[in-house]
């Protein structure tokens, strides 16, 4: 006997789910802005690629393939602009770059003298 490689296909009736993975890669990626920074957006990738792979393999069995792709667009944009920021942080601290005097209010007291 050979073994074949069968897909089940959903009972008549019981429609398509929507994958788990795509709904906590879609909620990691929005979290990633104000919650969980860069721990979000490192789940929001993995669980979106994840996911994305199951909606592939399910043959119409699970949807939600906007939302893992969602999740894994705002996680990388999330990595991307924490990149940038710790870039302009360390050329900040090297006294590279002067940050203007909004950021620092404190910083130079002069004025009140």
């Amino acid at each position: 006997m050979s073994q074949q490689n069968y897909r089940q296909t959903p009972p008549p009736g019981y429609g398509q789910q929507t994958s788990s993975l795509a709904v906590i890669s879609l909620i990691s990626g929005i979290a990633s802005y104000f919650i969980i920074p860069l721990i979000g957006a490192i789940a929001a990738i993995i669980t979106g690629n994840i996911a994305m792979k199951e909606i592939r393999e399910s043959a119409g069995q699970y949807t939600g393939e906007s939302m893992a792709r969602w999740g894994m667009i705002l996680g990388w944009i999330n990595i991307g602009l924490s990149v940038v920021g710790l870039c302009i942080a360390v050329l900040a601290i090297a006294g590279v770059l002067t940050l203007p005097f909004c950021f620092m209010p404190f910083a130079n007291m002069d004025f009140m003298h």
